[in-house]
C-alpha cells in the first residue's frame, strides 16, 4: 500500500514523525510505501536546514523518493520561502497562473506549493490513502 502523510495538527512532525514514522522508515519496517508528505503550520519548521528531523528525513526522502512538500502560505509565513502565494491573488481572489515561490533555508528537496502542486506532483505515483496527523 502507498500512503502520503499530511502534517497538520501541533507536534505532528516532531512527535508522530521525528519519534515513530522516520524511525520506522530508517529501520525499514514502516509497513507502506510512502511517496508523499505535506507540511501544513509549525510542522514546517522541522524542514528548516539543519533541523536534526529535517536532515533525516530529506535523506530518507532521497533514498525511498519520498516528495516532500511545505505549504506555500505557511512558508512564507514562517520565512521559509520567499516570493509569493502559489494560487491566490493578494486580494484573496483565485489565480489561474501559480505564483513564484521558492523555498528558503530548507533542507534539500523540499517543495513549496499549495493543493494543485501537491496532486500534481503525486500524480505521477498517486497514494492508495492519504493519512492526516
Amino acid at each position: 500500500m502507498k500512503v502520503a502523510y499530511v502534517f497538520l495538527t501541533p507536534r505532528a512532525a516532531t512527535y508522530k514523525l521525528g519519534q515513530m514514522i522516520l524511525p520506522q522508515l530508517e529501520a525499514g519496517v514502516h509497513g507502506v510505501e510512502v511517496v508523499g508528505m505535506f507540511f501544513f503550520d509549525d510542522n514546517a519548521f522541522v524542514l528548516r536546514k539543519g533541523d536534526p528531523i529535517g536532515e533525516r528525513l530529506a535523506k530518507i526522502a532521497r533514498e525511498k523518493n519520498i516528495m516532500l512538500m511545505i505549504c506555500d502560505a505557511c512558508a512564507l509565513e514562517r520565512n521559509l520561502a520567499r516570493g509569493e502565494l502559489r494560487w491566490c491573488n493578494p486580494d484573496g481572489t483565485g489565480r489561474t497562473e501559480p505564483g513564484h515561490c521558492e523555498p528558503y533555508n530548507l533542507v534539500e528537496g523540499v517543495q513549496v506549493g499549495c493543493f494543485p502542486d501537491l496532486y500534481a506532483a503525486l500524480a505521477g505515483n498517486p497514494p492508495d490513502q492519504v493519512i492526516s496527523l
